[in-house]
């Protein structure tokens, strides 16, 4: 790589590639402008690009990545329209606690005082607060240093995006290599809280778990479910977890809270302690008053977001990591001897129809879809058919978004499959989120990735038409998409495509597309019911 032709030390460039080797960054998603093109000169053959055809999808696949991969992921971005044009997922992807290393180009130096084309202007603020660290270092030999702090503060509990602006005359200057440092992720929890929770627990008749994505994204699925069964505790999976919580075929697993304060107040009713494990308390989406919060009923939080924790409107928060609190917490209870509570009863199927009901969608993927598979979900009308029928039993095994923002999950399916080689991923979209970031079909098939696309299409906006009943609004413009025909847009871009309508043209296309080694669409047309998606937990 080319050093100072003066001094002979090393460039910008090749310090900041130096420290992505150490730091283990050697894939990075990205849409390439002119800002970036000296960072992408003489590209490395040992660090992989991994292109994407619009900013959103390549922060998307970089979300999927690492949270894939439980390591941070390096995003690189086109100025502030390619900073606008990412920030939907963006968002999600700080919602998510994705950690990320993004990078963004700057217009040279020299011309940032004559606001030049492509200039950012305060670029490092442009993306706050959606970021947990930004800066544009105010001087090239610091751009090294600045991405290092970068990395250590995206993988710092709660894990999030980084931002670095970088003037594209940077990469040339002269630069001091980046010294490797050890920065612990983690902080334990206190044990004099831990013991009051502890006797709080068994001291309780009912107890219940409620469950967020704290505890798979840590690795502490194992430690809350022998928990749990220590407890003999019911088990419930926190409101727009966007990871799997429990494995949904054991016994104690007894559902979904839904994100509306009546549906949690009813769904925990009965219960005489709660543990939080990994949540906040709670995500809402509608308004309303919690009858939980002034039952009495002990309430504690196991966390390591101390943003959650403080947002917490009753109880008491435990910050730290969920891999030491949980086996704190179970070292400090004896085997319970009540009973444990009964296990949910399996949901009743529909009765086979055409158009398909979205519930035997989901029953006949379950029946097909291999054991190690990965699901990553955006149909938020169909969600819950999905949680009823089609069961996420291992961890790792499930990934959607925690943001609400749409386009986010396929792409983050071709990340989370990059991640993981070798296994089938299942992305179940909602036709309406499928046009969002339509463009990772395109990646995916380059990458030959072993991806299902599976396009649950109900001709609109499902969630809107179900939203629309909770809150009393009629005739609504903009809800009905017509006229998409997603196996064509898929076959443009190279990738296999099916139409499927009745659930014999759905078993055979389910077969087909997970023994081929290649990204294929299935658009399969359900009915229009609309489901209440605000419900207790079921």
């Amino acid at each position: 790589m080319p050093r100072d032709a003066a001094t002979g030390a090393p460039t910008v460039r090749e310090a900041v590639f130096d420290a992505m080797r150490q730091l283990g960054l050697t894939t990075v998603f990205g849409n390439p402008g002119s800002t970036e093109l000296p960072f992408l000169d003489r590209w490395p053959e040992d660090i992989r690009y991994v292109l994407a055809l619009a900013e959103g999808c390549a922060v998307a696949m970089a979300d999927g990545y690492a949270r894939a991969t439980g390591r941070a992921a390096m995003c690189n971005l086109h100025s502030a329209v390619g900073i606008g044009h990412a920030m939907g997922n963006l968002f999600t992807a700080y919602r998510n606690q994705a950690p990320l290393v993004i990078t963004v180009g700057q217009q040279a130096r020299s011309l940032l005082p004559t606001n030049p084309f492509l200039g950012s202007i305060e670029a490092a603020h442009f993306p706050r607060p959606y970021v947990k660290w930004s800066l544009e270092p105010a001087r090239a030999a610091d751009v090294p240093a600045a991405i290092a702090h970068a990395h250590r503060i995206a993988m710092t509990r709660p894990w999030g995006p980084t931002l670095v602006s970088i003037p594209m005359d940077d990469w040339a200057a002269e630069a001091r290599p980046v010294i490797p440092r050890v920065v612990s992720q983690d902080t334990a929890p206190d044990p004099a809280l831990i013991a009051v929770c502890a006797e709080a627990l068994a001291r309780a008749e009912r107890p219940v778990i409620v469950v967020g994505p704290e505890v798979d994204q840590e690795g502490a699925g194992p430690a809350l479910q022998r928990l749990a069964e220590t407890l003999r505790a019911a088990v419930l999976v926190a409101p727009f977890a966007c990871r799997m919580g429990f494995p949904e075929d054991h016994p104690l697993f007894q559902g979904f809270l839904a994100a509306a304060p009546g549906a949690v107040a009813q769904g925990l009713a009965g219960y005489d302690c709660v543990l939080v494990a990994g949540a906040p308390v709670f995500t809402f989406h509608v308004a309303g008053e919690c009858g939980l919060f002034g039952s009495g009923t002990p309430i504690f939080q196991l966390t390591s977001d101390p943003e959650a924790a403080a947002a917490a409107p009753a109880g008491t928060a435990i910050l730290g990591a969920m891999r030491f609190a949980l086996p704190a917490l179970a070292a400090l209870l004896p085997e319970a001897r009540r009973p444990a509570p009964a296990p949910r009863a399996p949901a009743p199927l529909p009765p086979p129809a055409t158009p398909l009901p979205a519930e035997r969608v989901f029953a006949a993927i379950r029946r097909a879809m291999p054991a190690e598979a990965i699901v990553v979900e955006e149909a938020p009308s169909h969600r819950p058919a999905l949680q009823r029928h089609l069961p996420i039993t291992r961890w790792g095994g499930f990934y959607t978004m925690a943001s609400g923002g749409l386009g986010y999950s396929l792409p983050a399916a071709v990340g989370v499959a990059l991640a993981e080689p070798g296994r089938r991923v299942l992305a179940v979209i909602g036709d309406g989120s499928m046009m969002y970031s339509i463009q990772a079909i395109w990646s995916a098939v380059q990458l030959g990735l072993p991806l299902t696309i599976l396009v649950v299409n109900n001709g609109g906006y499902g969630a809107m038409r179900s939203f629309s009943q909770v809150l009393g609004v009629q005739g609504a413009p903009g809800i009905e998409v017509e006229g998409l025909d997603f196996p064509a847009l898929a076959r443009g871009m190279g990738c296999l495509g099916r139409r499927v309508e009745t659930e014999a043209e759905l078993e055979a296309a389910l077969a087909e597309s997970f023994a081929t080694p290649a990204p294929m669409l299935l658009d399969v047309i359900v009915d229009r019911a609309i489901p209440h998606l605000y419900q207790k937990a079921k």
